[in-house]
């Protein structure tokens, strides 16, 4: 079950919002918000919500005993038991093919074990979990259903935001009232959407028609035909699928931590935010403070800090840096090009921290220039998991396959969704926002503007978006999520 569909919108959400205000006390809400999202992971994975429910008792279990260890070595022994559980779990689901694959041989068995969905985003959860309780900012949970609601809650569990146990916990299982912000969270779902099913899903749509769907990719036998399609693609045909597939994967992605943002402000949960407009970035090193923010605090602080980070000699903080963004590059996903990726956003930063970064500060323009066309070479990189169909791509976006430069399809293709692409850029920056508040800023100093603004960014304009996302989902089919395969 995904957020933008049908389902979900109209049966769903709004039966799991009607039993979470049915009860008074807290306790019971969490009954209900733990049924229905156990209810949502089995909807797609009714066999690994056993998995969840497993490694959730693992963390609760070493958890409790780290709070009972007589002495800190203990006490690391149970942190060092969830983490061999958790990495041991997720290694076997999401990468035994992979490594057996640089063994030399691949068992039948391993090629039918499905990838469980979302688990890189609730391991790295109930790790933070267990590691906060070992460092003291937070209380081991007696209860093991507290833990396994903070592990599935059904909000963010798929895809993100990676929310720490330390961030919420307090929220979900404290004493205090939650202070539920349901217009504002509303907003923020309906903006999610809208971002999602209007824009996302068409950019998917013009980026797979020219750069290949990942089922046609993945596709063995389709091989020498998926060589022969892109390698002949005119140099502008592969640019707009890449600038297309650029798009997308922002919009997809920070559509979905909008609407998990949203989802929790309507109960009272405050999840971080993900995203701050990346695309707007002048730097690679920028870009990442910008990007899966919570992937990059979980990364700084549970695995680079801990490292040394940067306290320490030049040759261990590459090292350490290093490790961080292979590690990044591994966690999307149990191909060699996501290590590749990984690799390709570590040699940037290292080339800005060693010269290019003072250089990027005196070219405004031309930094912005740099960033998106290193990220959009590494967004080829990201989307190929067949190296040598994206080595093609690479290669074809400079003409240097012999491929031409345009065609009349591409025109074609480019005329018409040329004004697509314009609203998309423009939904990548703070631009509209900034509009927004200028506008609204202005209205609230006349006459009932204040109540104009709250009817418009509240009501209004929720509505707009949930009626134009109805009639766009009933009218198409596509409508993956990028980041639930990782």
């Amino acid at each position: 079950m995904v957020f933008s569909s049908l389902v979900f919108l109209y049966a769903f959400f709004p039966l799991s919002l009607l039993a979470y205000a049915l009860f008074r006390s807290q306790r019971a809400k969490n009954a209900a918000l733990l049924i229905f999202s156990l209810i949502f992971y089995a909807w797609g994975e009714p066999v690994y919500v056993f998995l969840l429910m497993f490694m959730a008792l693992c963390s609760w279990l070493c958890a409790l005993g780290i709070s009972r260890a007589e002495n800190r070595t203990r006490a690391k022994l149970w942190v060092a038991v969830a983490a061999v559980i958790d990495i041991a779990l997720i290694g076997f689901f999401k990468y035994a093919g992979m490594f057996c694959g640089i063994l030399g041989a691949v068992p039948d068995f391993i090629t039918r074990i499905a990838l469980p969905i979302g688990i890189s985003f609730y391991t790295f959860q109930l790790l933070t979990y267990v590691v906060d309780v070992y460092r003291g900012d937070a209380a081991a949970q007696k209860s093991y259903w507290n833990v396994l609601l903070y592990a599935s809650l059904f909000h963010q569990c798929i895809a993100g935001p990676i929310v720490r146990y330390k961030t919420i916990g307090n929220e979900l299982f404290g004493d205090t009232r939650r202070q539920h912000d349901w217009a504002g969270g509303i907003s923020r779902f309906a903006i999610g959407l809208g971002k999602k099913v209007l824009l996302a899903n068409p950019c998917g749509a013009l980026a797979d028609s020219l750069l290949l769907s990942d089922k046609t990719l993945a596709d063995g036998l389709l091989f020498a035909q998926n060589m022969d399609k892109l390698g002949t693609m005119p140099v502008l045909g592969l640019w707009l699928g890449v600038i297309a597939y650029t798009l997308q994967i922002y919009l997809d992605f920070s559509a979905y931590s909008d609407m998990a943002i949203g989802m929790g402000r309507m109960l009272g949960l405050h999840y971080p935010e993900n995203f701050k407009y990346p695309y707007i970035s002048r730097s690679v090193t920028e870009f990442w403070r910008r990007w899966h923010i919570s992937l990059g605090t979980f990364f700084r602080d549970y695995v680079y800090i801990p490292l040394g980070g940067n306290r320490c000699g030049k040759l261990r903080w590459v090292f350490n840096t290093l490790v961080v963004w292979a590690l990044t590059g591994l966690w999307h996903g149990a191909s060699w090009n996501f290590v590749l990726w990984g690799l390709w956003c570590f040699v940037f930063m290292m080339l800005e921290k060693a010269f290019l970064g003072k250089l990027l500060k005196k070219l405004p323009v031309l930094s912005n220039l740099y960033l998106l066309f290193v990220s959009c070479l590494g967004w080829v990189i990201f989307r190929f998991t067949n190296m040598e169909l994206g080595g093609t791509v690479l290669s074809g976006l400079f003409g240097l396959g012999g491929n031409p430069l345009s065609d009349f399809y591409t025109l074609t293709t480019l005329k018409n969704n040329v004004w697509l692409l314009l609203v998309c850029i423009l939904a990548c920056t703070p631009l509209p926002a900034m509009l927004g508040k200028r506008i609204s800023a202005r209205l609230k100093n006349r006459p009932l503007g204040h109540g104009v603004c709250d009817a418009v960014q509240y009501a209004v304009l929720p509505i707009a978006l949930l009626l134009l996302s109805t009639a766009a989902l009933v009218a198409g089919s596509y409508n993956p999520f990028i980041y639930f395969q990782f």
